[in-house]
C-alpha cells in the first residue's frame, strides 16, 4: 500500500472559531515523526456518522512542520460529517489518509492569482506563505470573496503579508456586508476581471463553491486564457 493510503490517527490539538461555524483545526499524528505535504494538498477524514463509515476531503490550511497539519472548516449543520468533526475535542483522533491531490503551485514560479470564496481560501494561506518566502519577482494577487464581513477569514495576515511583500495584492470583498464595513462590496468576479485587465501573463488558481469557480473558468476561457494557465479545485 502506498504510504499517502494507510490510514493514521490523527489527534487534534486545539482549534479556534475564526468566523461564525467556522473553525481552524490543529493536529498532529503521533505515530509519524514527520508528514511531509506540498501547500494545496488536502487530507482524507473518515468517522463512524450513524452506524456508516463517512469520509470527505479538506484541504490544509497550512505549511508542512513537523508531525503536524492544520484545516479551516465550516460547520454545515445539517451536513452529515461537519458535525462529527465539530464534537471533537482537544484529545480526539480521527482517521486521517494523505497528502492527496494535485491542486498545488506550478513550477517554476509565475505572475498568479488566487481567487477564492468562502472556506476555499484554505488552501491559498500556506500556499502564499511559502512562495513569497521564495519570490520577490512574481507578482502575486488575491481576491477573496465572502457573503458576510464577520467571514472575513485570516484578513489580518494576508493584509500583514501584504505590508511585509511588495509584490502581493489582497482583495478582499463582501456581497451582503453590514454598516461597520468600510471595504469592496460585491461578487468576487468584477475584481478578478478588474484586476486581470489586459494582463494574460498570469496563472490563476480558482477554489470555491461551484457556480463561482464556473463562471470565473468560463470568462478567462473568452479571454484567451489558455486551460493550462487556470487550475481549479471546487468545494461542493
Amino acid at each position: 500500500m502506498l504510504a499517502h493510503q494507510i490510514p493514521h490517527q490523527a489527534k487534534l490539538t486545539r482549534y479556534i472559531e475564526i468566523a461564525p461555524d467556522v473553525r481552524h483545526f490543529w493536529f498532529e499524528i503521533p505515530d509519524m515523526e514527520e508528514f511531509r505535504f506540498v501547500p494545496g494538498q488536502f487530507v482524507s477524514l473518515s468517522g463512524i456518522v450513524n452506524e456508516k463509515k463517512v469520509t470527505r476531503a479538506y484541504s490544509i490550511a497550512s505549511c508542512w512542520y513537523e508531525n503536524k497539519f492544520e484545516l479551516c472548516l465550516n460547520e454545515v449543520k445539517d451536513g452529515i460529517f461537519s458535525p462529527f468533526l465539530f464534537r471533537l475535542k482537544p484529545g480526539d483522533t480521527v482517521e486521517m489518509k494523505g497528502p492527496h491531490g494535485m491542486f498545488v503551485l506550478k513550477e517554476p514560479a509565475s505572475h498568479t492569482m488566487f481567487v477564492a470564496t468562502g472556506t476555499g481560501i484554505a488552501p491559498f494561506l500556506p500556499m502564499l506563505q511559502d512562495r513569497l518566502a521564495k519570490d520577490s519577482a512574481n507578482d502575486y494577487i488575491l481576491v477573496f470573496g465572502v457573503r458576510y464581513d464577520h467571514s472575513v477569514l485570516y484578513m489580518e495576515t494576508f493584509e500583514e503579508m501584504a505590508r511585509k511583500h511588495a509584490n502581493f495584492k489582497f482583495i478582499c470583498t463582501v456581497t451582503r456586508p453590514g454598516p461597520e464595513w468600510k471595504g469592496n462590496s460585491g461578487r468576487v468576479q468584477q475584481y478578478v476581471f478588474g484586476e486581470i485587465g489586459e494582463r494574460r501573463d498570469l496563472d490563476v488558481y480558482i477554489c470555491g463553491l461551484k457556480e463561482m469557480v464556473n463562471d470565473v473558468r468560463d470568462r478567462l476561457k473568452e479571454l484567451g486564457f489558455h486551460k493550462k494557465q487556470v487550475i481549479f479545485e471546487r468545494y461542493d
